[in-house]
């Protein structure tokens, strides 16, 4: 009996490591096709979020219309028309999301991509009656902006998989060819 239970662990856990074989495969399987789709899915996320929320600015229906039209004014005071500000900033998220698609164009847009995250990221220090009820608890507006840490998170992954320039030679991440 005792070399029946032998013989039926080790088909079951073949390196004894308590983990069931079928789990092991499961996991090595789900890691691959995520590693494997990762990248166009980050990028698809990133411009759906980049374009939508920047198109709906241009067109002045923005929920955070106004909140970029205070940030404006406190900024710039009269210097800068809010609402063309509004139409500017939104149609450079609107193609930020774009070149997120673009392979060839990543070291640009993530360049973009972190002046973005910056001037976003104001508000909650220059509008602190708008984006916080008090310490750490954030408004609406602030969670809104606060989101971006996710966002930010995800152009880290993606500029964190691109191919150095040392090794590439080339500003835009592909292989030079030298004749």
């Amino acid at each position: 009996m005792k070399k029946i239970l032998t013989i039926f662990e080790n088909n079951y856990d073949k390196n004894r490591n308590n983990i069931p074989d079928a789990i092991e495969r499961l996991d090595k399987n789900m890691i691959t096709f995520f590693w494997k789709n990762s990248n166009v899915t980050a990028r698809i996320a990133l411009f759906i979020i980049f374009f939508w929320f920047g198109i709906l600015k241009v067109f002045g229906v923005s929920p955070a219309g106004p909140l970029v039209v205070s940030l404006t004014e406190v900024m710039f005071g009269d210097t800068v028309s809010p609402e063309q500000f509004l139409i500017w900033f939104g149609g450079l998220e609107a193609i930020t999301g774009f070149l997120v698609l673009l392979p060839r164009f990543e070291r640009i847009t993530f360049t973009i991509l972190l002046f973005h995250f910056i001037a976003t990221a104001f508000p909650l220090f220059v509008l602190p009656e708008i984006t916080w009820y008090g310490f750490l608890q954030p408004t609406l507006v602030g969670q809104y902006i606060l989101k971006n840490l996710a966002l930010i998170a995800i152009g880290l992954f993606l500029y964190g998989r691109l191919r150095p320039i040392s090794k590439t030679d080339s500003l835009w991440g592909e292989e030079k060819v030298i004749h």
